[in-house]
């Protein structure tokens, strides 16, 4: 059984439409993907529709948060996309990152990149638009070779020359907002060093007492030592250990079903989660 639990659309900042995602998930011999686009839910319709026999989809979102002033994601999987105190909080994030983007475009401006809100918004289409949408137009632009190269200092990285902050919900926040919608909350690539500042392991230790379900442990940004030293932490603080693709179609070198998730794990995912239920395909899992 191969299981994906982090994948992104065109309803965030992924390639593939929520349908060609989950074409493409059974293409690639997934029994169950989760859709954990940045802070929207907007893709789970089209997705369900077109959901293939033999697939499972995981309803989920990947939320923007900040702690001491260090960013991170926060998967929530299986909550209530209706319950409101969660919907607010996503939507409060949403409603940030247009003013976000064109900050960020007029600091590249000045810098003398001569990208424009309106490339950008043709990048983004009807996704919600995030950083990832400006190191595609830096690429098409021939500023940087590829979209990882933008998320360095001299451009978009946190602290960055062109980075703007964003509203970020605070990570103990989030797991209250999480588990009042009935969902399970599972700290997403937590040693991804080469995107900024991580948080310490005293404050992993923290959010695992405030509710934490989990960390995601094999991903492609963590070597194998940090995957030992964070399955170790994992073990020490009695979270799950989940593995994933983070999945953006062709804005990123990743494969569907690179790194995958433990059946027993996802198990357990889905008997603590209280919001929602995994959707199966015709014939699903």
């Amino acid at each position: 059984m191969r299981i994906d639990l982090h994948t992104h659309s065109t309803a965030s900042d992924g390639t593939d439409t929520p349908a060609e995602l989950v074409r493409h998930a059974a293409a690639a011999g997934l029994d169950v993907v989760a859709l954990t686009d940045h802070d929207t839910t907007r893709g789970y319709d089209e997705a369900v529709a077109a959901l293939p026999p033999g697939l499972t989809l995981v309803t989920g979102a990947e939320l923007s948060c900040r702690v001491d002033g260090v960013s991170m994601h926060m998967l929530a999987y299986l909550f209530d996309p209706a319950e409101p105190d969660l919907l607010a909080e996503r939507e409060l994030v949403r409603d940030d990152r247009v003013p976000r983007a064109r900050g960020m475009i007029a600091k590249l401006n000045e810098l003398g990149v001569p990208v424009t809100w309106e490339q950008v918004a043709r990048i983004a289409g009807d996704g919600s638009v995030g950083r990832p949408h400006v190191a595609t137009a830096l690429v098409e632009l021939g500023v940087v070779p590829s979209v990882s190269d933008a998320f360095t200092p001299e451009w978009l990285a946190d602290g960055g020359r062109a980075h703007v902050e964003k509203h970020e919900t605070d990570p103990f926040e989030a797991i209250r907002l999480i588990k009042g919608a009935g969902g399970v909350a599972v700290f997403a690539h937590p040693a991804a060093s080469k995107r900024g500042r991580t948080v310490p392991e005293s404050v992993i230790a923290e959010l695992a007492a405030a509710g934490l379900d989990g960390i995601e442990v094999d991903h492609m940004d963590h070597d194998a030592p940090a995957r030992a030293r964070l399955r170790g932490l994992a073990g020490d603080l009695g979270l799950l250990v989940t593995g994933s693709s983070d999945y953006h179609g062709s804005r990123k070198s990743c494969v569907l079903g690179e790194y995958t998730t433990d059946p027993e794990i996802y198990g357990e995912i889905t008997r603590r989660a209280t919001g929602a239920f995994p959707v199966p395909g015709a014939g699903g899992v």
